[in-house]
Order: structure tokens, then sequence, then C-alpha cells
């Protein structure tokens, strides 16, 4: 870090918040030196009721004319932070579901130089999943696999949790405009700092469940979701094994997915065609269907565990200049 000490930022996005944003505020730490609330068009008004009845000097309210979502929330705040000289953002909600007093075990992992971004982890403990919700277990197993897969972190689970913490230098590298401003913002960030080559480490937490109503709603943010994880697993291969590298790994996928392709669609041919003249097809040609199916599909695994081996392990923060 370029300061003595390091001056930490906590942004906290603020919509339908305003019966325990007071308490999430109080319970934060005196480590951090500055408390950026962003009131996104929040019904409640809960930016006017934390200026009225919050007195903590470390807190500083922004408002939104109109509703962006936690993305567009947080890209206010992380632009905020940035300008004040931040040298670590942590991200927490209003909602009294994250404990504030766990913001030191989400700093000092960057702090360190081990890593650049910390997120939490509500399934690390078994003992945790006995309060949350089965939908939100099942829920998230699948989101996990496929922000895995999108954005190339295999060592992290629990991709939605919104307790996050990234160093400024960073940050500064993510091109905040492009940041998707939904709730896919925090499967959006991971594949940002994996085209980076960023590091990113899990932090166990647990989460309180008071049986508030969430405003998420899983048919809304389906289909968004799923073509969000294609697009960026898409640009993700693309910029690193055809644009920034070229490796072996690069090869195998090309030839799997041909191979696999080729297989696949010669062999229902040829069972459509043998199915049509009552002919069964020969054990060559039911040979020349399957062996390029099962070299695709062995190339593609190959791609998929060089895949695994080349999460980022090597913190960026260092290697970048102070702004």
């Amino acid at each position: 870090m370029s300061k003595e000490k390091p001056v930490i930022t906590v942004v906290i996005p603020c919509y339908k918040v305003k019966g325990k944003v007071l308490d999430v505020i109080v319970r934060i730490p005196p480590e951090v030196s500055r408390i950026i609330c962003v009131d996104d068009a929040c019904p409640e008004q809960s930016g006017a009721f934390i200026r009225q009845s919050c007195r903590d000097p470390r807190v500083e309210v922004l408002f939104h004319d109109k509703n962006q979502g936690v993305g567009g929330a947080m890209v206010t705040g992380y632009r905020a932070a940035l300008k004040t000289g931040a040298d670590i953002i942590v991200k927490i909600d209003g909602d009294g579901q994250m404990a504030p007093e766990l913001i030191p075990s989400f700093t000092a992992p960057i702090l360190k130089g081990q890593c650049d971004y910390t997120k939490g982890n509500r399934f690390f403990r078994p003992e945790d999943l006995r309060t949350m919700p089965a939908l939100r277990i099942f829920g998230n197993g699948i989101l996990s696999f496929l922000t895995k897969l999108s954005a190339g972190y295999w060592d992290i689970f629990d991709p939605a949790n919104g307790f996050t913490a990234i160093q400024a230098r960073v940050l500064r590298q993510i091109p905040l405009e492009k940041l998707d401003r939904s709730y896919f913002f925090e499967s959006d960030m991971l594949f940002r700092l994996n085209i980076l080559r960023a590091v990113v480490r899990d932090i166990p937490m647990s989460a309180v469940y008071a049986g508030e109503e969430s405003s998420l709603r899983i048919r809304r943010i389906l289909w968004p979701f799923i073509k969000g994880h294609a697009r960026n697993l898409c640009k993700r291969i693309v910029y690193n094994y055809f644009l920034r590298d070229f490796h072996i790994a690069s090869l195998e996928l090309v030839f799997g997915i041909v191979f696999l392709l080729f297989g696949v669609v010669f062999g229902l041919a040829q069972w459509n065609l043998g199915q049509e003249a009552g002919i069964p097809a020969s054990a060559g040609t039911v040979m020349l269907g399957a062996l390029p199916v099962i070299l695709g599909f062995q190339m593609l695994l190959s791609f998929l565990q060089f895949d695994i081996q080349s999460v980022p392990r090597f913190p960026l923060h260092q290697d970048l200049p102070d702004a």
C-alpha cells in the first residue's frame, strides 16, 4: 500500500433497507475510513433517512434519480471511493444479512498481498447451511457452476455473494462503464477480474435470514443470467485462449468441438438412413460415428482440466502503479 495506514472505504447500495441500514452502519469497525451509501432511487428514501438519523462522520450519501440496480449503485460508489484515494473498497449490503464485523477478515488478505479481491462464501461451513433456505442452496449450486464456467475461477463458490473487497489499483483496471448494472453484477465482476488475471479468494461467513422479502425474482433474472454467462464464457475463451495467448489447450478446444459435432451429426444421419431403409448400420459405420465423439469428448475434458489449472495465482495489484 502507498500509505502507512490504508484507506478502507465501504460502499453500501441502498434499496429498501431503511429498517436495517443504520444498524449495519453502526457495526462497521473503526478501521474503515469512509462509508458511502448510495440511494438507488429507493422508494423508502433510505438515503434521506440515513442523512437525518446517522451521526457517523464517515458517512456520505449519494443519490440516483432513477433506479439503476445494485451494479449501477456500486459503480457510483466505486467511482466516488476511487476519487477520494481509497486503497481498498468493500461492498456490503444494507439489509443486515452480512456481519460488518467481518470487514477486517475481507481486507486482511489484500493488505498482506495475498490476493486482489475477496468475496464471502456462505457454504464454507456445513453448519451454516442449516439456516439457509433449501431453494437458495439449490440455486446457488447451479449459479456457482455457471459462474465457474464463465468467469474461470474454479476454486470459489457462492458467486452471488455481495460481501466483497477489492484493491483500488485493480479496480482502476476494470472498465466500470461496462459492468452489468443488475443482479448479474457480482458474476460480471468475477469475469472482468479473470480477464485481468486477478487473484480471488473466498472468505468464510454466515448469513442471517430473518424472513425478509427479497427483491430478486428468479423468473425475471433467469434468462438474463443465462445470456450473461454464455456471453462472458465466449469472451473469456476467445480472449484468453486465442487473442492474448495460444496453448495446446486452444487446439484441444477447437478440434474437440469439431470431432464431437462431426460424430454426433454423422451418427444421427446414418441412424436416420438405416431407419428409413430398414438396414442396420455396419460395425464400420458405427465406429466412424463413435470414434470422433470419443476423441472430441476426451479433448474437451483435457481443455477443461487445463482451464481449471489456469486459475490466477499471483496477485495483480503488486505490479500495478499507484494512481
